[in-house]
């Protein structure tokens, strides 16, 4: 059984350690090594996180399954002070993937929305990544593209990909 819950402060460093664990194996084959390491100090550093959830209106999700926490989603509520809920992060340690980890991460983002009055889940997603499958499975239609320049160089060149809620 997977169960969902609101991360708290302390736990950050949990989701922090999904992300440096999942990254090289979801993104080794798209970005360098380079960008890998820049993105995830820049997205990552406790502080980032931090911030994100006190500043920002951040909620982490974290899903654990048989003792051990396994992925992680990250959302935010009224995006651009629109009724739109961002679900800005979400990844599933590579051995806890297709063990509906992820599904129960979006079941629940797409739960607190609807409660919230959201009409629609947003989310970015890189061009070359694989789980732009899993999102069209699930209900997601590519609504645009973005090139994000993030510095030192590097752009995340993402689909934009939303679904009515």
């Amino acid at each position: 059984m997977i169960r969902i819950t609101q991360a708290a402060e302390q736990q950050l460093a949990i989701v922090q350690q999904i992300a440096y664990d999942t990254w090289p194996h979801t993104f080794g084959k798209i970005l360098t090594s380079e960008q890998i390491d820049y993105m995830l100090n820049l997205m990552y550093d406790l502080a980032v996180l931090k911030d994100q959830v006190e500043k920002k209106g951040y909620v982490y999700l974290l899903a654990e399954a048989d003792g051990k926490f396994g992925g992680f989603a990250g959302y935010e509520l009224n995006y651009k002070d629109e009724p739109v809920s961002k679900l800005h992060k979400i990844y599933v340690l590579p051995q806890m993937q297709g063990k509906n980890m992820g599904l129960a991460l979006i079941a629940e983002v797409e739960r607190i929305a609807r409660n919230a009055g959201m009409e629609k889940l947003s989310l970015n997603v890189n061009r070359d990544n694989k789980a732009t499958g899993f999102y069209k499975r699930n209900g997601f239609v590519i609504s645009g593209e973005e090139d994000i320049d993030i510095g030192h160089g590097f752009f995340m060149n993402d689909y934009i990909m939303t679904k009515k809620l």
